[in-house]
């Protein structure tokens, strides 16, 4: 019995991998998730200049969400860079960079520069939610925007595979993830967090001081599910990166059955501590005993198949 997996020809010793922006901060905090048992980690998304964030309070966990708008709060890519390779120094389990822009000649120029760290994998936000009115209309919701953001980082990522991480706020994820099929994408995440608010009654004010932020949590799961469906219905060739409201062993395999190859996990933290990752790999482990299941790449989009 085998929960190893390849993506992009790049083993991992089983499918769970850190999401970005929970816990990859630092070199230290990343191969803390490895020895917790996840097979890759990303890091936490990156720009071309550092970057304050929002104001507090940025984030706050309820029975069954995590809301969150921290604003992509990081120290630029330069100095994330050098966390990169300190990761690589300490660890050998697959690294998958992330980036994030304003526009499409900046993700050109932070690509350029990432790429000179020993990531594995480059992924590229083009869907955070909760810095659209910076940013301007979010780049997940239009097809011209990924396509051309697509090709401007495979034309700086020669070495590096290219991951687009889409939106599940996108009502035509499925032609998103063609578009940057066709302009040159290896591979799609699927999905980031849903864009989302809650008002504190007692102080009858939204909670977040940015208003809205961004869900995860076991709420997003059936939104990210039937997005992880529709990609793997609609790209002809390239994988899928599965995130979203995995909790549990049983959510990672029902994410793998709708076509996901690795499976995101992040706020699951929050709910079942840092010791997560082994968790649900050991989970995985009890299903495909029971289901004498003998790799688990054979469940890979199944349920489209049944």
């Amino acid at each position: 019995m085998s929960t190893a997996i390849r993506f992009l020809g790049i083993p991992f010793k089983n499918p769970i991998v850190l999401a970005s922006g929970i816990l990859g901060v630092t070199a230290a905090s990343m191969k803390r998730c490895i020895d917790l048992g996840a097979g890759g980690v990303t890091v936490k998304s990156l720009s071309l200049k550092p970057r304050t964030g929002h104001r507090n309070p940025t984030m706050g966990g309820y029975d069954h969400f995590f809301l969150n708008a921290v604003g992509l709060s990081n120290p630029g890519v330069d100095a994330g860079i050098k966390e990169l390779k300190r990761f690589k120094a300490i660890c050998k389990a697959p690294l998958i960079g992330s980036v994030f822009a304003g526009s499409v000649s900046e993700f050109g120029a932070v690509t350029k520069k990432i790429v000179t760290a020993p990531i594995d994998l480059l992924e590229i936000d083009i869907s955070c939610p909760n810095v659209g009115d910076e940013f301007g209309t979010p780049f997940a919701y239009s097809t011209e925007a990924a396509i051309a953001i697509t090709k401007a980082v495979k034309k700086q990522s020669k070495r590096v595979p290219v991951i687009m991480k889409l939106s599940p706020n996108a009502w035509n994820i499925g032609e998103i993830a063609r578009a940057c099929e066709e302009a040159g994408a290896d591979a799609v995440t699927a999905v980031n967090t849903a864009s989302a608010m809650t008002i504190d009654s007692a102080f009858q004010v939204p909670f977040l001081a940015n208003q809205v932020g961004g869900m995860s949590g076991p709420a997003l799961k059936p939104i990210a599910l039937k997005a992880v469906w529709d990609v793997h219905n609609t790209v002809k060739r390239i994988p899928i990166i599965a995130t979203g409201g995995v909790t549990t062993g049983e959510d990672a395999i029902e994410m793998i059955l709708a076509g996901g190859t690795l499976v995101g996990v992040g706020s699951a933290a929050f709910w079942r501590g840092p010791e997560v990752f082994g968790k649900i790999v050991k989970e995985m482990e009890n299903y495909m005993k029971k289901k004498q299941v003998k790799n688990l790449s054979s469940l890979i989009g199944k349920a489209h198949r049944s």
